[in-house]
């Protein structure tokens, strides 16, 4: 079976940005460790990342028929973007909405999601162990 993992904007930056909040490792760094346990558990990972909005929307629409769960840290994205959303549904892949932090207990706006109501799940401030968790959870999910 196959897994994607997307990333939205500025999460190629992880290591560096606002470390105190996102940690230090870099998101090469923690895509090879999920794709060796997915690996690990006979599935196949796929990492995507991308500043832009549409290509996110195309990455999603191309992986209808492909991939069976799709776990997503959509970064700002959750909060602004009814594109994503709309991609999401139409797609009819199940995903696991992921974020490094407390979006709960950080800024107003992000308190809300236009993603967490069609997720199956959700997994946030746990720091980058929130993509482990994801992983996880994706996986039982889609041994059912």
């Amino acid at each position: 079976m196959n897994i994607l993992l997307i990333n939205g904007p500025n999460l190629n930056l992880l290591g560096t940005r606002e470390p105190e909040i996102y940690g230090k490792q870099t998101l090469d760094q923690i895509e090879k460790e999920l794709i060796q346990i997915a690996k690990q558990n006979s599935f196949k990972l796929e990492c995507y990342q991308s500043n832009h909005e549409g290509k996110i929307v195309d990455k999603i629409q191309a992986s209808i028929g492909n991939i069976n769960g799709i776990l997503i840290n959509a970064g700002a994205l959750t909060h602004t973007s009814v594109a994503l959303r709309d991609a999401l549904v139409g797609s009819n892949i199940p995903f696991i909405e992921l974020h490094i932090s407390n979006i709960f207990n950080r800024e107003g706006f992000r308190k809300e999601s236009f993603l967490t109501d069609k997720a199956i799940g959700i997994i946030s401030g746990f720091g980058i162990y929130s993509y482990f968790l994801s992983l996880e959870a994706i996986i039982n999910y889609l041994k059912k």
